[in-house]
């Protein structure tokens, strides 16, 4: 099962302890319903303290062992959830953006809560499976005890209603496992309600058609593939208990019958069957959280290995950041790969030198390739072929992290933290409040412990932070992604004529996606693109 090798791989160690201690839980369960039927049966047989002390000595092992079973279960299934949590965080963190762009933020998010808030159900309940499983192998001990003949029959019996549920909940978690699949394309539907309320409100059947074909739809499938599932695991456990039935009535009425046995033994065999039905019982009725742990362990598995063929290498570089000079594309391509298409957008190949210090402007239509072509200069993409350098070393696998460092950017879809992260230099607070105080934002944000005092703000003050937090972050190249297109005139004046020369004038090297052509000769290069390719790459200045 999935769930048992993913608590071991968390810690054997553990998981043996809560084994072996659940067995013993279980054990001394089993035998209690030994002792009390030889009580029953037995009740002259002048040994009446030597059971009373065995039976507190049975109770007090049980009780002790069942707690420690599920203390150390209880540990490591949460130390499980917590790194399975990290790890998939931090393998999501370490992917190239291009894979990430393909599996798409709702298949994230979904592995992210759903897949693990089912895993964590599932372990919730592993302790007490444990414990009934070892307390059902305690009571056909004490059957073999009893009869061996009892024994077989017990055995046939229960590998009958064994196949009759696995056949099920196999036909059950085929089911889920679809209803999961359905479950991210609802999660896509959810984000496109979010992130596109604006458009769903102004076109009323635009809305009656996402809400009928789309939510409701995916809505509805994913309810019935949940419901073909969960019934059949419904079907699994009403037949289990079913087929123990029969095998209650043919030990009581037909085992008589086949061996000579007394009424003493058949009523331990009721008594021992009867009590084992419980723990079957709870085992059975879990099986619906087991079979979703090892669905969403499957998907969050595939995700991790997908993750995983794709991991960047982390490794540092001997340069120094502020030691670069040069930085080139040379016959660089990046294709657009677009499913159900014969064709593709392809951005180059693009040949390109940016010196340290200047101030370039991309620009040209929508569509031409301009977020493109910045991601692969700031090594956020990887190209298809060609190469990137900086003062004449190749970028890859190997160095893309550290060439990375060297940028800080605001994307037109750009994320603002609440926290300045990773700035922890001394005096931030008050360089933040100047900075404030310059993008006219002082009287509606506070910076105090490195954490703006709001961020619910407009989309032009939100970027006018995200600019705060680069100009804090002091990188050697600045790259912006259309920052002035929410901003009123005055910040665009601001932003033009003062910012970004005061930031040239530091050394620092500015990339800025625009299409405001009345600022295009503040430039000290216009990088013009045309589908895909650099059409010019010329002087904005007159020399």
């Amino acid at each position: 099962m999935e769930l048992i090798r993913f608590l071991l791989r968390s810690s054997g160690r553990r998981m043996l302890i809560a084994v072996i201690t659940g067995i013993l839980s279980g054990g001394s369960s089993a035998a209690l319903i030994g002792l009390i039927s030889h009580a029953i049966n037995q009740p002259t047989a002048g040994n009446g303290e030597w059971l009373m002390a065995g039976f507190a000595g049975l109770m007090v092992v049980a009780l002790v062992t069942s707690i420690v079973s599920q203390v150390v279960l209880v540990h490591l299934s949460q130390g499980a959830v917590l790194q399975m949590r990290i790890r998939l965080v931090r393998q999501i963190i370490q992917t190239e953006l291009n894979r990430l762009e393909e599996l798409g933020g709702p298949r994230l998010m979904a592995s992210l809560t759903q897949d693990v808030h089912a895993i964590t159900d599932a372990i919730e309940r592993i302790p007490f499976v444990c414990i009934d499983l070892a307390t059902a192998v305690g009571c056909l001990v004490y059957i073999t005890w009893l009869s061996w003949t009892g024994l077989v029959l017990t055995v046939v019996l229960c590998s009958l209603a064994a196949l009759t549920c696995i056949r099920f909940v196999r036909s059950g978690e085929w089911f889920l496992k679809h209803a999961r699949d359905e479950e991210d394309q609802l999660f896509s539907h959810f984000r496109s309600t979010t992130e596109g309320i604006k458009e769903l409100k102004l076109n009323q059947r635009r809305r009656l058609a996402f809400l009928d074909e789309e939510v409701e739809t995916s809505a509805r499938r994913f309810r019935n593939l949940s419901i073909q599932g969960l019934v059949r695991f419904a079907i699994s456990s009403s037949v289990g208990k079913l087929i123990f039935f029969v095998a209650a009535g043919i030990i009581l009425f037909a085992l008589p019958q086949w061996i000579a046995s007394s009424r003493q033994m058949v009523s331990s065999y009721i008594l021992t069957f009867t009590f084992m039905m419980l723990p079957i019982d709870n085992i059975v009725n879990n099986l619906p959280y087991l079979s979703k742990s090892n669905v969403s362990l499957r998907k969050i598995s595939s995700l991790g290995l997908s993750l995983a063929l794709h991991q960047e290498a982390i490794k540092e570089s001997s340069l120094d950041d502020s030691a670069w000079t040069r930085l080139e594309l040379r016959n660089v391509v990046y294709p657009y790969y677009k499913e159900d298409a014969d064709d593709s957008f392809v951005l180059g190949p693009v040949d390109l030198e940016i010196r340290r210090g200047e101030l370039l402007f991309i620009i040209g239509g929508n569509g031409s390739g301009k977020s493109t072509l910045a991601k692969l200069i700031a090594g956020l993409y990887a190209p298809e072929s060609g190469e990137v350098r900086i003062n004449g070393i190749q970028i890859n696998e190997d160095n893309r992290e550290w060439y990375r460092q060297h940028f800080s950017a605001v994307f037109s879809d750009f994320h603002l933290f609440e926290r300045l992260l990773g700035l922890g230099h001394r005096q931030l607070d008050r360089k933040a409040e100047l900075y404030l105080q310059k993008l006219r934002l002082s009287g509606k944000v506070r910076v105090e412990g490195g954490r703006f005092s709001s961020i619910h703000l407009s989309q032009g003050q939100r970027k006018r932070l995200a600019l705060l937090t680069a100009y804090l972050e002091d990188r050697s190249i600045y790259l912006f992604d259309e920052w002035a297109a929410d901003q009123d005139p005055s910040f665009k004046e601001l932003f033009y004529q003062q910012i970004l020369p005061e930031m040239n004038r530091q050394g620092k090297t500015i990339i800025v996606i625009t299409h405001d052509d009345r600022y295009f000769h503040l430039a000290d290069r216009l990088v013009k693109l045309e589908d895909g390719k650099v059409v010019s790459a010329a002087s904005a200045k007159p020399w």
